[in-house]
């Protein structure tokens, strides 16, 4: 049965309309998004480096150096694209899922390009169209996902629901890691070796299941809230920055998503030498792949649980305290087994697990913080600078996985590694995670003020806010 509120807008932030009440719909259809986002973003995360070093013959300094700029420029996209999205007038469909719908062809056919190489060219041809096709790619996954993530801000104003909206959006994106890291290594390896035309079956592949998502993600979405057009957007920018530079809670949940967002960037891409080179079993990440998306599905049932005893800061903190300590636990054990090594870690995994359940639910807390201090529903905007932060940590990350590899001394052209390399790579899967998320751990603790009673508060506040506008 569908109902139609209409909220006056004159003197209000945003016009709110019931199309249809919010339920398990909405809830499968926002995990169809990121389902269909991840299957190229953790294909390109996990995969892309190995491909370059290994396929294109790219040196890993060379390619860390082309992720550290394409990111940067794939992170003033998603504000250009934010700030666009927050200029438009919603239509028949709505604001953003619109966007999806129009944007999503291009950015799968790029995705495909992207693992596609022509037999005999140059270093320098191979060079450049990893570089275009790479920077295009990014720049098409700015428009799908900053629609995206910012269409859950209005398809419910509950806290309660955009919580579960935040665990079914882990959940997608798990189940498309699941597939990637499970058949990924399958697919795309031959004899332990990297395969050119295997790769390309793969992304066509996954390209498939991931248009057949987003349209799926498109169907079954609906916006709810409807944020009038702000025509004159230069006369509230200043009001804008200014209001993004007051928010504590995100610059706090910036810095931790940057960092976390690096290092698992980084240990994703690391994990490949390190099972291929450090434990000479590549398939093995297979099992990886399965028990980190084994972890999530465990964490499900208990985040909702945790969190409305608790309260989302504190049960992502304890969470993020069990990985750091588990992975700086690892790089004392350098004598594991592949199995033990993964047994070990999966402890880590479920641990940081919790984080990625809640974290989408820390940025629609954000974003009614920034209406609450601005008087400005901004969705798009706010959303786009929390992805350019993660952006910035994904370009760190692949800058730093290049040069890092570089350092240690991994030569793509040496079949057997040196000791040297391989204990340089057990150290930046090991110990360089695990301070990490001790840092994302203390950062959750001590800078991040939205505790379980202060989000509560917001909420009330907000809402009264809205009712009464100064």
């Amino acid at each position: 049965m569908k109902q139609h509120v209409s909220l006056e807008a004159a003197s209000s932030v945003h016009t709110m309309v019931e199309i249809k009440k919010f339920g398990l719909r909405d809830k499968l259809g926002y995990l169809f998004g990121d389902f269909g986002n991840d299957f190229f973003f953790i294909l390109v995360s996990s995969f892309l480096m190995v491909y370059y070093t290994d396929i294109f013959g790219i040196s890993a300094v060379t390619v860390g150096m082309l992720f550290l700029v394409a990111r940067l420029w794939d992170a003033l996209a998603d504000v250009t694209w934010g700030r666009f999205l927050d200029s438009r007038k919603a239509g028949k469909h709505g604001k953003f899922k619109p966007w999806i719908f129009r944007m999503s062809f291009p950015l799968v056919i790029s995705g495909v390009l992207m693992f596609v190489k022509i037999p005999g060219m140059s270093d320098g041809f191979y060079l450049a169209y990893a570089f275009v096709s790479y920077l295009i790619w990014g720049t098409l996954y700015s428009t799908v996902n900053i629609s995206y993530g910012s269409m859950a801000s209005v398809i419910t104003s509950d806290p309660v629901e955009r919580t579960t909206l935040s665990t079914f959006r882990t959940m997608g994106g798990s189940l498309a890691s699941l597939i990637i890291n499970v058949a990924g290594p399958l697919i795309l390896f031959v004899d332990n070796k990297a395969d050119a035309s295997r790769f390309t079956l793969g992304a066509v592949i996954f390209g498939i299941l991931s248009i057949s998502c987003y349209m799926a993600c498109y169907k079954l979405s609906t916006e709810r809230i409807v944020t009038p057009e702000i025509k004159d957007r230069k006369s509230h920018l200043g009001q804008t920055l200014k209001g993004l530079l007051r928010n504590k809670p995100l610059l706090a949940i910036l810095t931790a998503s940057l960092i976390f967002m690096m290092c698992n960037m980084l240990l994703g891409a690391v994990n490949v030498y390190l099972f291929k080179d450090f434990f000479g079993h590549a398939a093995v990440l297979s099992l990886v792949g399965f028990i980190q998306i084994g972890t999530v599905f465990i964490a499900i049932p208990l985040a909702k649980p945790l969190v409305a005893k608790f309260g989302k800061k504190e049960t992502a903190s304890v969470g993020m305290l069990i990985a750091g300590l588990v992975y700086t636990l690892l790089y004392f054990l350098p004598h594991l087994s592949s199995i033990s090594f993964i047994a070990i870690s999966a402890i880590g995994m479920f641990g940081y697990a919790f984080f990625n359940l809640v974290v989408w639910a820390f940025v629609t807390d954000v974003i009614d913080y920034h209406e609450y201090v601005t008087g400005l529903r901004e969705d798009g905007t706010v959303y786009s600078v929390y992805s350019f932060s993660r952006k910035v940590g994904q370009a760190i990350a692949g800058g730093i996985g290049g040069v890092a590899l570089t350092a240690v001394g991994y030569d793509a052209t040496h079949k057997v590694q040196t000791q040297s390399a391989l204990d340089g790579i057990h150290t930046i899967a090991t110990l360089v995670p695990g301070i990490v998320f001790l840092v994302v751990f203390i950062i959750l603790v001590f800078f991040y003020p939205l505790t379980k009673q202060q989000s509560k508060q917001l909420t009330i506040d907000l809402t009264n806010k809205r009712q009464n506008p100064s």
